[in-house]
């Protein structure tokens, strides 16, 4: 598949999902990566993020797999990597057309309102020092979502933190970015909360 321009919006990654849906029997993550564009960072992290608050986030690993590869895409933007890589065994992950198009075909509504709303505003809080905070800031968050898959839609606080900072990424929307850093310290709070009331629990069980 020959790599097409980067994409601008939710709304235009969307439609490269489902045009991408459309062409394949089953989408590799590979296909993905070249569908959105190899320089695309912020696309890259919000897409899986995005991914695991849809029906496919509910299967067991699922969240974590799509953590390891937000993980992989934010270490290389925060060490200035042009264009992104991927190991080549995330790459051949598949999954298939139908699933695929019926998440993109869930997150268009979500995806109307994220691309009327954010666009360019206070973009000095877009500069490459809010980027790299950025995804020191996605970096951390996943490494919460493994131990969340034990609590049912937990992920999914971090995962959205993640989503709205890529969006900023993409979009260049500096009012979104301060906004998404702060959800994000939300978000570890809240996932410490669900974590220790689990873990609470499980020690109440036991006694």
């Amino acid at each position: 598949m020959a790599m097409e321009s980067e994409a601008e919006s939710v709304n235009d990654i969307l439609d490269r999902l489902e045009k991408l849906a459309g062409d394949e029997s089953g989408v590799s993550v590979e296909d993905v990566k070249q569908a959105i564009g190899g320089r695309s960072y912020g696309a890259f992290l919000m897409v899986p993020a995005l991914v695991e608050l849809t029906p496919i986030g509910s299967i067991p690993g699922v969240p974590t797999f799509l953590a390891t590869i937000i993980v992989i895409s934010a270490a290389q933007l925060l060490w200035g990597r042009e264009h992104f890589w991927l190991p080549a065994w995330i790459g051949r992950r598949s999954v298939s057309s139908s699933k695929l198009r019926k998440s993109a075909q869930k997150l268009r509504p979500v995806a109307r309102r994220l691309d009327s709303w954010f666009h360019g505003r206070l973009q000095r809080f877009t500069t490459p020092t809010f980027i790299k905070l950025a995804a020191a800031t996605c970096i951390g968050l996943c490494l919460t979502v493994p131990p969340l898959e034990l609590i049912p839609f937990a992920s999914s606080a971090p995962m959205g933190a993640i989503a709205l900072l890529g969006l900023a990424l993409l979009v260049r929307d500096g009012a979104l970015m301060i906004a998404a850093l702060a959800f994000s310290v939300a978000a570890v709070g809240v996932s410490a909360w669900l974590w220790l009331g689990q873990a609470g629990s499980s020690g109440g069980g036991n006694g």
